[in-house]
């Protein structure tokens, strides 16, 4: 039987943001119950790669099983590739078939961007009018993306520090088209009211200083090593917390890590989907990506085969 093979545009296709969302907020309560596995993913070093690492993530469910096997290479930029390269298979659960062969790096941007505007439905009380994102590079475009399709009319500010300012306002310049508003803006010049904050960077050092604020929720997505850090300190600690997985978080979340922030009062996403959440205190979701995220987005994929699309 040939195994179909999907590139990055196809898997794209095959993966829209609405369907996405909505299946993650499935698949987030169904990894909380044990329905679906989603071990903690196996990091290799690659020989004489600074800091490459080849990442093996697999996560089964009763109608699909997925293993992602991806690279990160830190000096592929250097070379005009991407930092992230591989595959993800997709088996049909019942037959142990190889149904398809995903985009690695366009399901990971995509999934990632799903859980940033799951957290915003759930955290946010009301429709965001404004967003600041900071982080130009490989994430952005996913996340933009997603605005555009769930959240039309918002104004997105791209916020980037002044040597990368170009950076920001070539990526608001490709995206001109879009339903939703674009600027970009000095990360020290920030807008004195806005809705959400997403930060998407690799930082060492807090790039997001202002204070907890009510209004505001913070979506920090970058930082996945315990080492780096966006968000600083006092305002984490200000802050009531959640994160989407809550196993990796406490091993990969540097902004918790590095604020000392208290595990037993953060909560998990799932939670908060079952319960709710306090009201009148700052939040701050911190999300640190899972294979079950990857399962999410192959289900909507297979659904969509299944159907015949593509």
């Amino acid at each position: 039987m040939a195994i179909a093979f999907y590139n990055a545009q196809e898997t794209a296709q095959l993966i829209n943001f609405t369907d996405l969302t909505a299946t993650l907020k499935d698949v987030v309560l169904e990894y909380a119950d044990g329905i679906i596995q989603s071990p903690d993913r196996q990091a290799l070093t690659i020989p004489d790669a600074r800091e490459g690492v080849l990442l093996s993530m697999p996560s089964t469910a009763r109608d699909i099983c997925v293993h992602k096997l991806i690279s990160l290479l830190p000096d592929n930029p250097s070379q005009e590739r991407a930092t992230i390269q591989g595959i993800v298979s997709v088996m049909d659960s019942r037959t142990g078939q190889v149904v398809c062969v995903l985009d690695g790096p366009t399901v990971t941007a995509r999934r990632t961007a799903a859980m940033s505007i799951l957290g915003v439905q759930q955290y946010l009380p009301r429709a965001p009018k404004t967003i600041v994102m900071i982080g130009a590079g490989g994430q952005a475009q996913a996340h933009i993306e997603a605005i555009n399709e769930i959240f039309p009319g918002v104004h997105l500010y791209i916020a980037a520090r002044s040597a990368s300012l170009t950076k920001a306002q070539a990526v608001c310049q490709r995206y001109q088209d879009l339903s939703i508003s674009m600027e970009a803006i000095d990360i020290d010049k920030l807008p004195g009211e806005f809705d959400v904050l997403i930060t998407l960077t690799t930082a060492l050092a807090p790039i997001y200083h202002l204070p907890a604020k009510v209004e505001r929720l913070i979506v920090a997505v970058g930082a996945y090593r315990p080492h780096m850090c966006e968000i600083a300190p006092e305002t984490v600690l200000a802050s009531r917390c959640f994160v989407d997985d809550i196993v990796g978080a406490k091993h990969e979340a540097g902004d918790f890590i590095q604020a000392g922030k208290d595990w037993s009062q953060v909560q998990t996403l799932a939670h908060s989907i079952r319960h709710g959440q306090e009201e009148g205190t700052p939040i701050l979701f911190k999300t640190v990506g899972t294979a079950a995220w990857d399962l999410a987005a192959a289900r909507v994929a297979f659904q969509r085969l299944q159907g015949g699309a593509c």
